[in-house]
């Protein structure tokens, strides 16, 4: 009889976002009258803008032709597209990147899942808490993570960062020293950001007790305050400890797309020498036959000076609406976070009510869709997400109806 990884058994329930689904369908099909507006999941409304709708147009009819038709991509992805990343987003930072450090996927939340198998077994693990799902299911499946307390919901083997609202969502250096840190700025959920001074306290951190970070730069596209990095490698010494992962999703609406890129710099060394960049290509090469040719075009055309003016207002029009529900929600009273550097608010549920209750009672009263907190890990209880990615006409009806309940 066949055997199954046990890791994978340790897994607590369904994914988040499952249950939530789940949730949402039993409800409608219950109240089919019922008009639901979806808040919850971190999934774009705007389509893709014209320069890149274009580049995927001009990329097909390259594919109707044998001399220009293209099958595999190369491992790192194509040069086109990494020489612009780093050309476009890297030097006008003043961060040190080169192209053959830059790898192309299919999306951050790829990325961020893999990442952890290029390291040992028994590498400690340091995440926030809240913490996107995938960095700490994913450490579990890998077998790092130890026992669960389901009355606590954490992990034995697993250090966790509280981020509240007591250290503005940001949290402190871990007095336990692990070998590999997650951290998200702009942050998923709480919306939180961090400055370069905070930053670069946790990249010399990280090179005292030689750990590595591994730094979700998905959002920064949305950053709009001067001090708030836009990449790790802003700060001195990042290059020796750190790697950042990209996404298009956000930045350009490729969620259904898919397409990401990850930076893995060559001076990230074991103490004998062996470069870490080298052992994720040889997994990225060995697992992953490349993004589409078409798709790695479209992000290229992101970079011109058309997409770079149309993506801003999209990511204008998403602000937009994260002023409107943050405004909206001061104003019925509640104490918010988020939505000045992010397209994510966070709310104190009201009432006691636990994220869950609450995430019940929107949904019944007000028939909006959120996320509670609390699937984000223990700190996120008593907490609720809310995204500006809905269009604005559904954004303007939910607050109205939750200002009603």
């Amino acid at each position: 009889m066949f055997k199954v990884n046990e890791d994978y058994m340790k897994l607590p329930g369904s994914y988040l976002f499952s249950t939530i689904a789940k949730k949402v369908s039993a409800f409608t099909e219950a109240n089919p009258d019922k008009k639901i507006i979806r808040l919850g999941i971190g999934d774009v409304t705007q389509p893709l803008c014209p320069a890149v709708i274009k580049a995927l147009h001009s990329a097909v009819d390259e594919m109707a032709s044998a001399e220009t038709f293209k099958g595999y991509a190369p491992d790192l992805g194509y040069a086109f597209l990494r020489e612009t990343i780093r050309d476009k987003v890297f030097k006008p930072l003043g961060a040190e990147v080169s192209a053959d450090e830059i790898f192309i996927s299919d999306g951050a939340k790829s990325d961020s899942g893999n990442i952890q198998e290029i390291f040992s077994r028994d590498t400690k693990v340091a995440v926030c808490d809240p913490v996107y799902p995938v960095y700490v299911d994913t450490n579990v499946m890998g077998g790092r993570t130890g026992t669960y307390d389901a009355a606590t919901g954490l992990w034995s083997n697993v250090i966790y960062m509280p981020c509240t609202a007591e250290n503005d969502f940001v949290a402190s250096l871990p007095k336990e020293v692990p070998d590999l840190i997650y951290l998200c700025f702009p942050n998923n959920p709480t919306g939180a950001s961090i400055t370069k001074a905070r930053l670069q306290e946790w990249v010399d951190y990280a090179n005292e007790n030689k750990a590595v970070i591994v730094y979700d730069a998905a959002y920064e596209a949305y950053i709009s305050e001067e001090g708030v990095p836009h990449s790790i490698y802003e700060c001195e010494g990042a290059r020796s400890c750190a790697i950042e992962i990209r996404s298009f999703s956000k930045n350009a609406g490729f969620t259904g797309t898919r397409l990401g890129y990850t930076v893995v710099p060559k001076d990230i060394k074991t103490d004998d020498g062996v470069m870490l960049r080298d052992l994720w290509a040889r997994r990225h090469g060995t697992k992953f036959n490349g993004a589409p040719y078409i798709i790695q075009k479209a992000g290229e055309a992101v970079f011109s000076e058309e997409g770079q003016k149309e993506t801003g207002e999209q990511i204008a029009y998403y602000m937009n609406n994260a002023a409107y529900i943050k405004n909206g929600l001061a104003e019925a009273g509640y104490s918010v976070y988020g939505g000045v550097n992010a397209p994510y608010i966070w709310l104190k549920t009201p009432d006691n009510m636990t994220s869950w209750e609450f995430f019940d009672h929107l949904l019944a009263s007000a028939n909006v869709v959120g996320t509670p907190g609390s699937g984000f890990g223990p700190s996120g209880e008593g907490y609720f997400r809310l995204t500006a990615f809905g269009s604005y006409e559904n954004t303007v009806e939910a607050i109205k109806r939750i200002k009603s309940i």
